[in-house]
């Protein structure tokens, strides 16, 4: 174990935040700050700072399980191996590759997300392999791509938000989900800029805003459409800036006039005046942004939504610009990088199409395969998890908890429990490692090395500061482990830095190019991170080993700059500071075959499902500051838990009058796929036809019993964020 303080990075959300693993005398870490790392300045949330209380003995796994007589027993390593493979080989012999599903997470390192993919495809030749970022981001990922080619959640790094002159936040709470966040909006007004955040609740971050509109769930797409509309009668539109810089215009433009100011008041409950006052405050400044989060983009029309919102900034000359653009805002710790090497149903390394031809063929030829033999797109997310028992009869589960994440949860356990075979790998035993027939122990965070990539495009280096318990592994060792037993003894490495260096040559002139990065790059310039796409020189690439660690690398002359890199080049926008890879993209062209950006005109339309007689109220969901994800770790700290012990139903006034309800009471809320029981929880700062429930909770209180997996046709993102539901009182407590 290392004697000094260790720099790293937070395991929790795509912040990244910077912080140091200090060791403590009685064995163990602490987190200290780390004030030199630019995004959080030291700064941390509760998360971040109890982040070792899961490296605990304790808390975490630290023996394999297997099924045995219907409970999980102890076993040794090999046992476990020898079982999985078995029984992955018996499948495959008798349904063919297809009946074996992968299925990842975006908190897996770059390495495990690029092994993983790899492993899925070569060793057992399927098909079916997505991961739970799909339901996280994916339909910003669609919009940026027809819009601008190329999709990276912020095309600019936080340290720009401050020095706009407004942002419109839409669907997004980080003063709950990334706390250190906040400061840049915070400094935003500071420096006389202003903040309109777009949720129907008044959430913590709709405290700081100088505007908060709240419109009904499920119309973010109609308000962004009467927007553009005032925007072109106000006389608004940057004309120039869209005859040079964009196409499509007419097309879309004639879409947002078809929903003029008083229609989308119908729409959304949001007032023509405050249509106006967004308007106005977005407009006269010389510099703006929309970001987007969860809200707009978990729909059935998310994809949609989200281009609506590049369109409004496409018209006002807010794209590829100093200061301005277009960002998504994305959520799990590694969700970019996880989308960007192979994990995703349709993507190969270096956010290559997999059925693209030229693509198959380069990837191949590192993998040291026929290209034919690689298999072709397969199912996205919800609809691997909805073929289970069937044409899918068995998984590897690798970093994700669909049991409690998953849209119609209960449907999704009873496809879980119908498989021939399940096995899980994850630090702790989750409610989806519970029904595993065998459970792997991996390492943590804190107990490996490996790079992520934050939601800046930053790749950094997380370090390991301590040794595992033994009996644990990492996910790395699982698939060197497997492939070698399913008759692939070489190409998958355990070191993680070996295949980082096989990531890179992979990744080498795709859109996310990650070939000029290196470990020892990494480590240097204050652990800093580097910014993708960042290109090699070829020769950089033609020996693996000519980049190990403490190896010399060119540094590319323009910041990686190349045809693929949104034409950033030389350009700092503005920032008065040299920082390597692309930080800021598409400053003098977008990654398109033209180097134009894209209108695509859209048109609002409802819900996947509308409120009726019997299921009245829209139920919204979300998280809270305390908690993560489906809580799988963060459910296990004392700390946490305290300060946000469990579920709760939130709901208005109004409605709790018409319910007769008090606050803490036990409120049932029913959809039409389930029921969910939590206590009442009352205020003012939500819309009086909607009801807010936390995802972090398995059991009764449950929210994704109750959330509709209607999927948008583009991004197949499931529509997590609006379903209809009714609320009634519940007899006991919740």
């Amino acid at each position: 174990m290392p004697t000094a303080s260790t720099p790293t990075h937070c395991p929790y959300c795509a912040l990244q935040c910077g912080m140091a693993l200090s060791p403590l005398p009685t064995g163990g870490v602490e987190v200290v700050e780390r004030p030199d790392f630019p995004v959080n300045r030291g700064a941390l949330c509760g998360k971040g700072r109890s982040a070792p209380a899961v490296l605990s003995s304790g808390v975490r796994l630290t023996t394999p399980l297997v099924r045995s007589g219907g409970s999980l027993v102890p076993a040794g390593w090999e046992e476990a191996l020898d079982r999985i493979a078995g029984e992955f080989a018996r499948v495959r012999a008798a349904h063919g590759a297809d009946a074996l599903g992968v299925f990842g997470g975006g908190g897996l390192t770059n390495e495990k997300a690029y092994a993983l993919g790899k492993f899925a495809r070569v060793v057992l030749g399927t098909s079916q392999i997505d991961y739970n970022g799909r339901f996280c981001m994916s339909s910003a990922a669609a919009a940026g791509i027809k819009a601008f080619g190329l999709d990276r959640g912020l095309p600019f790094p936080m340290e720009d938000i401050p020095r706009t002159g407004c942002v419109i936040l839409v669907g997004s709470n980080p003063a709950e989900t990334m706390p250190p966040a906040l400061r840049f909006f915070d400094e935003l007004r500071e420096n006389g800029g202003t903040l309109i955040v777009v949720d129907p609740r008044r959430t913590r971050t709709a405290e700081h805003a100088d505007l908060h509109l709240a419109p009904r769930p499920g119309t973010d797409l109609a308000l962004a459409l009467g927007l553009l509309h005032l925007i072109v009668a106000e006389g608004r539109v940057d004309e120039e800036y869209v005859r040079e810089r964009t196409t499509g215009w007419e097309d879309a433009r004639a879409a947002a006039m078809a929903h003029w100011p008083e229609y989308v008041e119908r729409i959304t409950g949001v007032s023509v005046p405050q249509l106006r006052q967004a308007v106005r405050l977005f407009c006269e400044p010389g510099a703006a942004m929309v970001l987007t989060a969860r809200g707009p983009e978990q729909q059935s029309k998310g994809t949609d939504t989200v281009g609506a919102w590049i369109n409004l900034c496409l018209a006002t000359g807010r794209a590829g610009r100093p200061f301005s653009g277009y960002g998504c805002l994305t959520g799990q710790g590694n969700g970019q990088g996880g989308r960007e090497h192979g994990q995703k149903a349709d993507q190969l390394p270096g956010y290559r199409k997999l059925d693209d031809p030229a693509a198959r063929r380069h990837v191949a030829e590192v993998w040291g395969v026929d290209p034919d033999s690689l298999p072709g797109p397969g199912r996205s997310a919800y609809e691997l998890l909805d073929a289970l028992g069937s044409d899918v009869r068995s998984l590897l589960l690798m970093g994700s908890n669909p049991v409690v994440s998953a849209p119609r949860a209960a449907h999704v356990e009873e496809r879980i429990r119908s498989l021939d075979f399940l096995a899980v790998c994850d630090v702790v035993l989750s409610e989806t490692a519970a029904l595993a027939d065998v459970v792997l122990p991996v390492t943590q965070w804190a107990e490996e090395t490996g790079t992520t990539t934050s939601l800046e495009g930053r790749v950094l280096l997380r370090r390991r500061a301590l040794t595992a318990p033994d009996g644990v592994r990492s996910d790395l060792e699982v698939l060197h482990g497997l492939a070698a037993r399913l008759g692939v003894e070489k190409g998958f490495p355990t070191d993680p830095e070996e295949v980082f260096e096989e990531l890179r040559r992979a990744s080498a002139g795709g859109i996310a190019d990650y070939s000029g990065i290196s470990y020892r790059r990494l480590a240097e310039g204050a652990g800093e991170g580097v910014f993708w796409p960042c290109p090699a020189d070829p020769a950089d690439l033609e020996d693996p080993k000519a980049t190990e660690a403490g190896s010399e690398l060119t540094e590319p002359v323009d910041g990686g700059a190349g045809p693929r890199d949104g034409g950033a080049g030389r350009r700092d926008g503005g920032a008065g500071r040299r920082e390597r890879g692309t930080p800021r993209l598409f400053l003098d062209r977008f990654a398109t075959e033209d180097g134009r950006a894209r209108f695509v005109p859209v048109s609002h339309r409802p819900a996947a499902e509308e409120p009726d007689e019997d299921y009245p109220v829209l139920l919204t969901t979300g998280r809270v500051v305390a908690q993560y994800q489906s809580g799988a770790q963060t459910r296990r700290v004392d700390e946490l838990n305290a300060a946000a012990p469990g579920p709760f139903v939130e709901l208005h006034p109004r409605l709790a009058a018409r319910l007769g309800a008090a606050e803490g009471d036990a409120l049932a809320v029913v959809s039409r796929r389930g029921r969910a029981v939590a206590s009442a929880r009352i205020t003012p700062g939500i819309r009086p036809d909607t009801v807010f429930m936390p995802f972090h909770w398995p059991g009764e209180g449950r929210a994704n019993s109750l959330t509709n997996p209607a999927l948008d046709p583009t991004s197949r993102m499931p529509e997590f964020k609006v379903c209809a539901v009714r609320v009634e009182k519940a007899a006991g407590t919740p």
